[in-house]
Formats: structure tokens, C-alpha cells, sequence
């Protein structure tokens, strides 16, 4: 049943405005790479401790995300997402004055990391999976997801030129601005108290303690730490790789750009295939995918060709996990938890971040290069894609679940 809602605040008003908060709150979050040499370079430090801030981001973005969906699931999602914008908003700012390495993972770690659970993809998954009925889950979440790629797409150039024209701290202040808006945005998600009842008694604890019992869940969250590692790890450090190997600065920008633009299509055809053939296969395929392109590109000749079309591969299988993941869990679970469950899948997805893009940063100041990262991004896509070949995606059977009061 379609709950009852103010008439402007139709399903296709809320999916819209989600879909805008998506786009900029990861348009913001996918530029993060390029501050790498400028900050490191005007602060002085190595590369391992801008990294580690944005693994701390990762890592508190994902630890502090179930809470987040909590909340947004019993409470409902519009106070989430401005508390989060504004935790955005103040991480931002106070990211471009700080001075010492433990501020600057203060700032750019736990304050964004916290602010970002709040605006991105398990709070607003919950919501669009009460709004649209479970048909239609799979190629609404594409939709939004879609749209938090085009945000990557249409703001990299724009951060890019701002550090070029302002400078990193100028261009922090006005990626603060862009997050503001997320704030009336979040409005029009607004939920009814009847939008959050359901057919079946449960509690918070019944559901966590369900969902880490069922084998399928397990699976596709260990898989989902995966993509988290290879995700975080080109998007934080393709930039410096890239300048290592002579390339100019224009071409990582172009690619992080071409990133976003391709996974348009991958995450809209992900969602689209969603509906139509097992969740799990396409999964699979995308981390086999994702394993050949990084083969691939770390084998041949390095050149500005061969980065636009690594870019345009990868960018098609980038975030394209995210509509499948999803939805796996509003289909086998049922979307009364759903924004908290996904919160705890997204969880392991930030460990791997965390591992990436500290990792990437720690090797490179231990080794002289990222190669030995590159092989772990090789392995673990392997491993990603054998761990999503035997879900069950059935649902669960609640037939005798006690009526909700």
C-alpha cells in the first residue's frame, strides 16, 4: 500500500530530490583524491597521512552508517540527512584549518565520515524502499545510485578548477556551500508515521541477529568489503599513480570524470538487469569485470589512451554493485529494516575502504609504488566474485510472523 503523503511529495518528488542529495553528496566525496599532493605538499607531510584521514573517513562513514539507518528507519529519513549535510558542512570547513596531522583526521576523517553516513546511499535506499513497492526496488535504487555518479562526473572538473583558481582551502569553502543545499533538500523525504508500519512484530535486535545468521548476508557483505578496497583505492591515489608516471594533472581529473559518467550507465544498468535476472550473477560479474580491467591496465603500456579507456571500463562496473547489493537485502529481508541492514553491509564496504586507501598510501611510503596494491585489488576481485556465485536470494518466510499492532 502506497502511504499516504503530502500531493507534492510524490514518489517521483522523492526519488528526485534523493537522487540530487546523492549527486552532490558524492560529487563532493569523489573529488577527495585530488587534495592529496596539494594538502601533502603545503603541509609538509607524506602521502600515508592524508590517507589514513580518508580512511578514517571510510571507516567512520561505515561504522557510524547502521546507526544512521537506525534512526532513519524508525524514526524517518529528512532529520538523517540535514544532520548529516550539516556534519558535512562543519567537517569542510574545519578540514581547510587544520595544520596537524591528528586535526586533519579529526576534520577530514571522523567529521565527514559522520556526516556522510547521514546523506548517501543506505538512508536513502530506505526511504525509496518504502515509497516504490518491492518491484520496482532493484531500478529505483539504480536510478538514485546513477545519480550519485553524475555527480562524480559533473564535479570533479568543477573542484579541480577551484584548486586550480582558489586553492585547496577556498575550494573546501565552496564544496561546504554545495552540501548546504542538501539540507532543504532533504524535505521533501519527510515520512509519515504510516510509511514505517509494517505486517510483522520485530525488534532491532531479532533483525541484526537474523540478518548475521543468514548465510546469504554474510556472503554478500564479506563481498561488498571488496568493492570498498578497490573503489577507494583508485579514487584516492589514481591521481598521484598517474603523476608518478609523468602524466599531467588534467588526465587523472578526466578520468576520475570519465569514471563517473560511465557508471551512469553501469549503475541505471544494473538496477535495469536487477529485475530481470539473478542479483547474484550480475555481482559476480561485475568483480570478475572489475578484476580484468585492473589486470589489464596495470600490464599494459601506461599512456593517456590507455587511462581514458581504464577510466571508461571501470567506470561502468564502479558503483554498479550498489543497486544489486541493495536490493538483495530489501528483497530477502523485507525494507522495515532495510536502511540499517544495508547500513552494516555498507559497513564492511568501508573496512575495505579504509584498508585501500590507507594501504595505498602506507605501501607507497614503505615500497616507492603502489604495485603491491594493485595485486591485492586483483586477488580480493576474484575472491569477491566466487563469494556472490552461491547466494540464496530467496525471501524469507514470515507467514507466521505475529501481526504488527
Amino acid at each position: 500500500m502506497t502511504p499516504h503523503r503530502a500531493d507534492w511529495r510524490t514518489p517521483t518528488a522523492v526519488l528526485v530530490a534523493a537522487s540530487i542529495i546523492l549527486s552532490l553528496a558524492m560529487g563532493i566525496r569523489h573529488g577527495f583524491g585530488l587534495f592529496l599532493q596539494p594538502v601533502s605538499s603545503e603541509l609538509g607531510w607524506g602521502r600515508e597521512t592524508f590517507a589514513l584521514a580518508l580512511a578514517v573517513q571510510n571507516l567512520t562513514w561505515g561504522a557510524t552508517q547502521p546507526f544512521a539507518g537506525m534512526i532513519a528507519d524508525r524514526f524517518g529519513s529528512a532529520r538523517v540527512l540535514a544532520t548529516g549535510a550539516l556534519l558535512y558542512v562543519v567537517g569542510l570547513v574545519t578540514m581547510s584549518i587544520a595544520t596537524s596531522p591528528w586535526l586533519f583526521i579529526l576534520t577530514a576523517g571522523v567529521l565527514i565520515g559522520a556526516g556522510q553516513s547521514g546523506v548517501t546511499y543506505s538512508v536513502v535506499s530506505g526511504v525509496l524502499g518504502r515509497t516504490y513497492p518491492p518491484d520496482r526496488h532493484s531500478m529505483v535504487l539504480g536510478v538514485s545510485a546513477a545519480a550519485g555518479s553524475f555527480g562524480q562526473f559533473a564535479m570533479l572538473p568543477a573542484t579541480q578548477w577551484m584548486l586550480t583558481h582558489i586553492g585547496w582551502h577556498g575550494t573546501l569553502y565552496g564544496l561546504a556551500a554545495v552540501a548546504l543545499l542538501i539540507v532543504p533538500l532533504a524535505a521533501v523525504l519527510v515520512e509519515r508515521r504510516q510509511a514505517i508500519s509494517h505486517a510483522f512484530q520485530q525488534s532491532v535486535g531479532e533483525a541484526v541477529r537474523e540478518a548475521f545468521g543468514h548465510r546469504p548476508y554474510v556472503l554478500l557483505t564479506l563481498g561488498y568489503f571488496v568493492c570498498g578496497f578497490q573503489v577507494v583505492f583508485v579514487g584516492v591515489h589514481l591521481p598521484a599513480y598517474l603523476a608518478d608516471h609523468g602524466l599531467p594533472a588534467h588526465v587523472a581529473v578526466t578520468a576520475l570524470a570519465l569514471v563517473g559518467l560511465f557508471n551512469i550507465i553501469g549503475t541505471y544498468t544494473a538496477g535495469w538487469l536487477g529485475g530481470r535476472i539473478a542479483k547474484r550473477y550480475i555481482l559476480s560479474g561485475i568483480y570478475f569485470g572489475r578484476t580484468l580491467v585492473f589486470v589489464l591496465f596495470f600490464f599494459l603500456p601506461l599512456s593517456p589512451l590507455s587511462v581514458y579507456l581504464f577510466a571508461m571500463t571501470l567506470g561502468f562496473l564502479w558503483l554498479s554493485t550498489v543497486p544489486p547489493t541493495n536490493a538483495l537485502v530489501g528483497q530477502i529481508f523485507g525494507v522495515r529494516y532495510m536502511a540499517m541492514l544495508t547500513g552494516f553491509t555498507f559497513f564492511s564496504h568501508q573496512v575495505g575502504s579504509f584498508l585501500g586507501a590507507w594501504l595505498g598510501g602506507k605501501l607507497y611510503d614503505t615500497t616507492g609504488s603502489y604495485d603491491v596494491v594493485w595485486y591485492l585489488a586483483m586477488a580480493l576481485g576474484i575472491v569477491a566474485g566466487l563469494l556472490n556465485l552461491p547466494i540464496d536470494e530467496r525471501a524469507i518466510d514470515r507467514s507466521r510472523a505475529a501481526p504488527a499492532t
